[in-house]
């Protein structure tokens, strides 16, 4: 055997060896990173159980159906969250009704139909800036232009219209999110067969991207019935004793308006005026307010996971 033909065999084994730590070496990384994640994950949910127990605890006495049934009260004991949850219920249905068409006729735009330019990415960017802005901001654009602007003062529409706009981007983002994952060859396939662009969007993008636009539009709408900075800017209501009018009547036309214009309270507001007083029993009533929230919201995430997984399993590509 050769010099030349040892070195060559000493410089595969010092390549193979190289090679070899490398491998142990990115795995050995992997394992650290998966550990350093899981052990962030398991502080956010232990943080969170912790919170949701705690309140639990505190405000167990108060999960009774007088609870959900009763006006709030001087009196704790006698205080309750009606006024809070149907105020909740018909804020959340103009927010819906705002946030949710044009949020996702928007991404659909966007992504199918306008112009790559510079006008375009200008677009997209201040879109996904405004996803960041914080609350409170919202809350005093609302204050300017719906409240004193257009003179819809501290009504259900307003406040409607402010979680509209807070949970526009949010939306928009995720609606542009799911199309994006659609297969370009889906596209082409359809293109193939004649179908037009308004078919192309309507029964193929759409229809295999619903999943996950559904579950933006939920997410959406989870972080929209816990805000309360903006809710507070606009002048909602911390002690009210009666409903809105009721939107549906038993005479023609059988949908009544009025209630748009109506003072309201939410579920956030309610529980920050509980908060606020010094007797205890009014915390137990907060409690249980923060529990019922964090049930309200887990719930609405619960759903939004299982029917973007049941869209899914049900979509054949």
């Amino acid at each position: 055997m050769t010099t030349e033909t040892l070195k060559t065999k000493a410089s595969v084994l010092e390549n193979l060896v190289a090679v070899r730590a490398m491998i142990r070496r990115h795995k050995r990384n992997d394992v650290i990173f998966a550990a350093i994640g899981l052990i962030a994950l398991m502080l956010g949910l232990l943080t969170l159980l912790t919170l949701f127990l705690d309140l639990v605890m505190d405000g167990y006495p108060r999960f009774t159906l007088e609870f959900f049934s009763n006006f709030p009260s001087r009196r704790a004991a006698n205080a309750g969250l009606l006024s809070a949850w149907v105020g909740s219920l018909l804020v959340m249905t103009v927010t819906f009704l705002t946030a949710v068409p044009m949020g996702v006729a928007a991404g659909l735009y966007l992504e199918e139909y306008a112009p790559k330019n510079w006008f375009s990415d200008l677009i997209e960017i201040n879109v996904s800036n405004l996803a960041g802005v914080p609350s409170i901001i919202y809350g005093l654009l609302a204050l300017g232009l719906f409240v004193y602007g257009l003179g819809l003062g501290e009504s259900i529409l307003t406040a409607g219209l402010t979680l509209g706009l807070l949970t526009l981007p949010v939306v928009i983002v995720s609606t542009r999110e799911a199309i994006r994952g659609i297969p370009v060859a889906i596209r082409e396939a359809a293109y193939a067969v004649g179908a037009t662009k308004w078919q192309v969007v309507k029964d193929h993008v759409v229809k295999y991207s619903q999943g996950g636009i559904l579950t933006g539009v939920i997410i959406g709408m989870s972080r929209a019935i816990g805000e309360t900075a903006p809710i507070i800017t606009i002048g909602a209501l911390t002690f009210i004793a009666f409903l809105p009018p009721t939107p549906i009547t038993e005479v023609a036309p059988f949908i009544n308006f009025e209630w748009l214009s109506s003072g309201f309270t939410v579920l956030p507001i309610q529980m920050f005026n509980w908060l606020s007083r010094p007797d205890h029993a009014f915390h137990t009533n907060a409690a249980a307010t923060g529990a019922i929230i964090i049930v309200v919201t887990l719930l609405m995430n619960g759903t939004a996971i299982y029917l973007r997984y049941q869209i899914r399993k049900n979509i054949k590509w």
